[in-house]
């Protein structure tokens, strides 16, 4: 690498927004774009490719296995999943694909997102290349029929056939999957818009093993390319002619800004880091969807078909003035119950559990660096249920109570034999909360530490046109650029995001 190459736009992070925005400006053969993704392709990993395999992607070579700081409030011992390759997260998630509530772009557009609101977003959902459909008739497991069944009656809410078509009310049903159910395959965004590019454009290059160690600016705060490093210690600099934009994600985003020097000033100078854009927002109002867990022991084996094993939601209101779902259960056909087992509980062979989500969160996180060192892991502090009137706690609650109930309920209730975590003899509100929240996990939903703004928010680290302030040349388009995280689980969103982004770059 002893040239210096040059784009006209460099795209730093080849993951679930990187491959949409280095796919749609490539679709002008007049500029060049060159995308850098840190790890491997995912042409011929079949853990990535075959969406029954996701959780073998979990801790794996093409994970970055990030740790949390000690929480006060909640679980010290969580691992935030990250991934390492091209495609990133939609590469080794369940590619759950649900559109997110009309209500939720309401919210980005209060929050300072101008141009973000339910109608223009629409557009990009009907824009989407990847294949978003239910989860096949062939595919849908008896015991999974039987919880949404169970959680109509309990809980009083419809079954839905087509979650993408009703719109977020309550409700309980399989959920709309990107990937092909003829063959398995995934839908990920490097699957959907990449792989059927590679090699046919001569304007579009991507480099894989290629970490971006920060951005490169000149002498009048303009980002003129990037610093990178290939698998081979090689470090080189790469040249935008145009913009640099930022992909990263949650977490590698705002690390890779204030790697940069933009971000909290005072913190940076300490570090020993040159400012270049004090922005104290970068880092900061990390949001995510706290889970809780409910197992119980299963009274028979639990039939292993599915698409990926998490396959049915439920969503539902345990606070009526909310206009959209508060809490929405995932019911997987695997137990991950590590956390509870850290704590002595034992997961019988056949179980079953529930894993009910905070989708409305008002407690916020921040990343931030532990040194000037790049290879030096972030600090991820979640400070879950840290809100200032209680309401994740309570909603966790809620979430956990609901469960129950749904599991009380026939047709699930001939399923289960016993509870096992939390336990039938835990039932006050403060057993429930002491140990839902030692135990309760992310959902790999990390967003909003880039949050785009109104012009008056010190907060904000972006304008609405996803533009870092502060600096020329330089864009965030990724889930860290969120107002606020969806009610949903958010890959749908940041794909919309990305073909907003992209348009946004060539307008």
């Amino acid at each position: 690498m002893s040239e210096r190459p040059a784009y006209d736009y460099v795209v730093a992070g080849g993951g679930t927004a990187g491959a949409v925005v280095a796919a749609r400006l490539s679709e002008d053969p007049g500029v060049s774009v060159g995308l850098l993704e840190w790890g491997p392709t995912d042409q011929h990993e079949p853990r990535a490719l075959q969406i029954r395999r996701w959780s073998e992607m979990l801790e794996s070579e093409y994970d970055l296995d990030y740790a949390s700081v000690p929480q006060p409030r909640g679980n010290s011992c969580i691992r935030q999943a990250r991934a390492r390759i091209l495609g990133g997260c939609s590469a080794h998630n369940t590619m759950i694909a649900l559109r997110p509530p009309r209500a939720d772009f309401d919210r980005w557009v209060a929050l300072g997102g101008h141009g973000w609101d339910p109608g223009t977003m629409s557009t990009y959902f009907a824009r989407l290349a990847a294949s978003i459909v239910p989860v096949a008739a062939e595919h849908r497991n008896a015991y999974l029929a039987d919880v949404v069944e169970a959680a109509s009656a309990a809980l009083g809410v419809p079954v839905r056939e087509d979650w993408n078509a009703a719109g977020y009310r309550d409700g309980a049903g399989f959920l709309p999957i990107g990937y092909d159910p003829d063959t398995g395959v995934r839908s990920s965004s490097s699957v959907a818009y990449l792989h059927p590019i590679l090699g046919t454009r001569g304007n579009l290059e991507v480099l894989t093993q290629t970490r971006v160690l920060r951005v490169v600016f000149d002498a009048g705060r303009r980002a003129t390319g990037v610093t990178v490093r290939r698998a081979d210690g090689q470090v080189a600099d790469i040249a935008a002619r145009r913009e640099v934009i930022v992909c990263c994600g949650a977490i590698d985003t705002p690390r890779l800004l204030m790697l940069s020097g933009i971000g909290p000033g005072q913190r940076l100078r300490e570090l020993g880091i040159e400012v270049v854009a004090d922005l104290p927002g970068v880092g900061s109002n990390l949001c995510d969807h706290t889970e809780g867990l409910v197992v119980w022991e299963a009274a028979r084996p639990i039939p292993p078909e599915g698409a990926t094993d998490w396959d049915i939601t439920i969503m539902y209101r345990t606070d009526p003035v909310s206009v959209v779902p508060d809490v929405l259960a995932h019911v997987p056909l695997m137990t991950f119950a590590m956390h509870a087992e850290r704590l002595g509980y034992r997961t019988p062979r056949h179980s079953i559990s529930m894993t009910p989500n905070v989708t409305q969160p008002r407690s916020r996180g921040t990343v931030t660096l532990a040194s000037a060192d790049p290879d030096d892991p972030p600090l991820i502090d979640y400070r879950m249920f840290t809100d200032a009137d209680g309401h994740d706690e309570r909603t966790l609650l809620a979430g956990i109570r609901m469960a129950r109930r749904v599991a009380g309920q026939a047709p699930m209730s001939g399923w289960v034999a016993r509870e096992v975590f939390p336990g039938p003899d835990v039932q006050t509100d403060e057993e429930l909360s002491a140990l839902a929240r030692a135990t309760c996990h992310t959902v790999y939903y990390v967003s909003c530490t880039a949050r785009m703004g109104a012009p008056g928010d010190r907060g904000a680290v972006l304008d609405p046109q996803l533009r870092v302030r502060g600096v020329d040349r330089l864009r965030v388009i990724d889930a860290s650029a969120f107002p606020v995280l969806t009610t949903v689980n958010p890959v749908v969103a940041v794909l919309m995001l990305a073909e907003r982004g992209a348009e946004l770059v060539r307008g």
